[in-house]
C-alpha cells in the first residue's frame, strides 16, 4: 500500500536474508558478537543449572524452624465480635472471631474458628465479612488453623486474561509472541535463577546468565530472527555490561549487607550460603534489563524508519537524528525507573517522612540507598544504550534497500526497492483498526 509505511519485523526472504548477512560487514561483526554472547550464555546456563539440592535443603531447614506450613483456600462463614478472651475486668478489649469453611485439602468442608483478632491493634479483620474468600494456614503437627491472607487469585486470573486479550487484540501475532516471551522470562526466573542461587552459585553470575538468556529469548521470540532484532540485542547486551560494571563498583563502595529487609533477615536462616550483597547486585542487573530492551528496540526502529523515509541521509545524520529522538525517550524512561522504585516503597517513604531525619540521613539508610544505586546505575545504562544502539543501527546497511548517498532518484519516483517515493505517494487513507497491528509484508529497514 502506497502512502503508508511502518517498520516491519519479518525481514527479507531466506535467500536474500543470508546475502544481506554476508554482504554487510558491520552486520556481520554484530552477528559474531551476538553469537559469542549467546554461546557464553548457553555454557553458563549448563554449568550453573541447578541440581535442586540447595532448594530441598532450604525447604527442610524452613520446615524445621516452623517457617513452612500448608496454605488452603477457605470461605468465611461467620464473623463475631466479643470481648477478648484475655481481657482483664478493668480493661475490656474488643476482639473479632472469624469462622471459615476449608475448601481444599484433606479436611475440605470442615468449619474452623480462627484465632481472634484484637480490633484495637489489628486492621486486617475489620474488612472481612461472611462470604469472603481467604487463605488459611494449617500446621499438621498440632491441627492448628490460622488466618494468612485474602484469596486474590480469582481477580488476578481475570486481570491476566484481560491483559492477554488486549495485547493479542492490538498486537495480533506479535502480541501473542510477546506473551510467550513474558512466560519464558518467568520460567527462567523460577526454574533457573532461584534454585541455582540456593545451590550456592554466585548470584551475580547467575543473574548475568539469566539476563542474557532472557534478552535472547524475549527479543527473538517477540520481534523475529532478523537484522533489526540482532542489532537491538547487541545494544542491549552492551548496555547491560556497562550497567553491571557500574553497579559492581558502586554496590561495593556502598558496602550493602542485604540485611535491611525482612526477607534478608529470614533467608540466612534457611540458606546460609547465599551472599545477600551479591543477591542485591544480581537483582539490580535483572531489573535494568526490562527498560534496556525497550530503549534499544525503539532506537533501532527509529533509525530504520529514518533510513526508509529519507534514504539520502548520511550515517552521521542518521546517528544525530536517532540520538535526538532517544533523548526524549531517555528523559521519560529515567523518571519511570525512579517512580517505579519510589512507588514500590511508598509506605517506607511515609515512615521516613515522620522520622525527623535529614534527607541525607534518610538516603544513607540501606533500604533507600539500595534503590538509589539501582536507579542511578540503571539509568546510566539506559543513557548509554541510546548512542550505542543508534550507532550500531546506523552502521548496518543490510536490508535497507536504499541508494547510497549522492545517488540520484529515478525520474519516475521509483526507489531501488520498488517502492514509490514518499513525495509522489497517494494521500494516506483514513485510520483503520488493522493499522495498529504489525504489517508482515512491509520491509524491515
Amino acid at each position: 500500500m502506497r502512502g503508508r509505511s511502518r517498520i516491519g519485523w519479518s525481514g527479507p526472504g531466506l535467500r536474500a536474508g543470508w546475502q544481506a548477512w554476508r554482504s554487510d560487514r558491520a552486520l556481520g561483526a554484530v552477528l559474531v558478537l551476538v553469537v559469542l554472547a549467546g554461546a557464553a550464555a548457553a555454557v553458563g546456563l549448563v554449568l550453573l543449572w541447578p541440581t535442586g539440592e540447595g532448594r530441598d535443603a532450604a525447604r527442610e531447614r524452613a520446615d524445621e524452624i516452623g517457617l513452612t506450613y500448608q496454605r488452603l483456600a477457605a470461605t468465611v462463614t461467620e464473623v463475631t465480635d466479643r470481648v477478648c478472651s484475655y481481657s482483664a475486668a478493668d480493661d475490656p478489649q474488643a476482639c473479632r472471631t472469624i469462622t471459615a469453611r476449608v475448601d481444599e485439602g484433606s479436611n475440605a468442608g470442615t468449619r474452623v474458628a480462627l484465632p481472634e483478632f484484637n480490633l484495637e491493634y489489628d486492621r486486617v479483620s475489620i474488612r472481612i465479612s461472611p462470604g469472603d474468600k481467604v487463605v488459611v494456614g494449617y500446621e499438621d503437627s498440632n491441627d492448628y488453623y490460622f488466618f494468612v491472607d485474602r484469596d486474590r487469585r480469582t481477580p488476578l486470573v481475570w486481570l491476566a486474561g484481560l491483559f492477554a486479550l488486549v495485547v493479542v487484540a492490538l498486537g495480533r501475532l506479535r502480541g501473542a509472541l510477546a506473551l510467550v516471551g513474558m512466560a519464558a522470562t518467568v520460567v527462567v526466573l523460577v526454574a533457573f535463577v532461584a534454585p541455582s542461587v540456593l545451590d550456592g552459585n554466585d548470584p551475580v553470575l547467575v543473574a548475568v546468565v539469566a539476563a542474557a538468556v532472557i534478552a535472547f529469548v524475549s527479543l527473538y521470540v517477540t520481534h523475529g530472527l532478523n537484522a533489526h532484532t540482532t542489532v537491538a540485542l547487541a545494544g542491549t547486551l552492551a548496555s547491560l555490561g556497562l550497567t553491571l560494571g557500574l553497579s559492581w563498583i558502586f554496590f561495593g563502595l556502598a558496602e550493602f549487607t542485604g540485611l535491611a529487609t525482612e526477607e534478608g533477615l529470614t533467608l540466612p536462616l534457611i540458606a546460609g550460603d547465599v551472599d545477600l550483597a551479591s543477591l542485591l547486585l544480581g537483582g539490580a542487573i535483572i531489573g535494568a534489563l526490562g527498560a534496556l530492551d525497550d530503549v534499544t528496540v525503539t532506537q533501532v526502529a527509529t533509525v530504520a524508519e529514518l533510513r526508509y523515509r529519507s534514504p539520502d541521509l548520511s550515517r552521521r545524520e542518521l546517528i544525530s537524528s536517532g540520538i535526538r529522538v532517544g533523548r526524549e525517550h531517555i528523559a521519560a524512561t529515567v523518571n519511570t525507573l525512579l517512580l517505579a522504585y519510589a512507588g514500590a516503597g511508598l509506605p517506607l517513604v511515609l515512615l521516613f517522612a515522620v522520622s525527623d531525619q535529614s534527607l541525607a540521613m534518610v538516603a544513607n539508610s540501606e533500604l533507600i540507598a539500595v534503590e538509589i544505586v539501582r536507579t542511578l546505575c540503571g539509568s546510566l545504562g539506559l543513557v548509554a544504550a541510546v548512542p550505542v544502539t543508534t550507532v550500531l543501527a546506523a552502521l548496518v546497511k543490510a536490508g535497507a534497500s536504499t541508494p547510497e548517498v549522492g545517488t540520484p532518484e529515478p525520474a519516475d519516483g521509483t526507489r531501488p526497492d520498488g517502492q514509490v517515493a514518499a513525495e509522489s505517494a497517494d494521500p494516506a487513507p483514513e485510520p483503520r483498526w488493522e493499522d495498529f497491528a504489525p504489517d508482515q509484508r512491509e520491509p524491515e529497514w
